[in-house]
């Protein structure tokens, strides 16, 4: 297996490509929770347009396949829940998970157990060593999630690669889980 599965069937969720038809409904979970995205994240902007979010879009397909990104909608009842995604940042022999989720999808396990299905379709692909979540530490709900996970700390990073946002302290922490 040379890319993750397009879809993966969780206890509560699927996770699944992202589809030129999720625009509305992309557009529309991520304008409802920029309250609880725009602290961490930076394409979230109260000027999130229709035309950023075909852009982003695109972007997962070319980058699914080119093998640089291979992002996932996550869904809970066929609804627009979430965004996960493995990227390969992190040099040839690791990806690193990023997710968001909507505030109405929080404090439920949904980022966990598909944080978990990621690790696991990376860990599958050949020659891929390592995993790695990195987050800011002031963002403490992301920080639970490779805890739980058994990833270990193995850096902080200060200042960031990107800009700081409004709600984090500028030092990032890196986790990883090795095969």
């Amino acid at each position: 297996m040379d890319r993750p599965a397009e879809e993966i069937p969780l206890d509560t969720a699927v996770l699944r490509r992202w589809r030129s038809t999720d625009l509305a409904d992309l557009h529309r979970v991520v304008t409802q929770a920029l309250p609880h995205l725009s602290p961490w994240l930076p394409w979230a902007t109260e000027d999130y347009s229709l035309e950023t979010a075909a852009q982003f879009l695109q972007q997962c397909q070319d980058n699914w396949h080119t093998g640089k990104a291979f992002t996932y909608a996550i869904t809970v009842d066929g609804a627009l829940a979430g965004c996960i995604a493995l990227e390969r940042r992190i040099g040839p022999t690791g990806l690193e998970i990023g997710y968001w989720l909507h505030p109405g999808h929080t404090g439920r396990g949904l980022a966990t157990t598909s944080a978990a299905a990621l690790t696991d379709q990376a860990l599958a692909l050949p020659g891929v060593d390592h995993v790695e979540i990195w987050h800011d530490a002031a963002n403490t709900a992301s920080q639970a999630i490779p805890q739980r996970l058994g990833y270990t700390c193995v850096d902080r990073h200060s200042p960031p690669r990107l800009p700081a946002r409004p709600g984090e302290s500028g030092i990032e922490v890196v986790w990883r889980l090795t095969r």
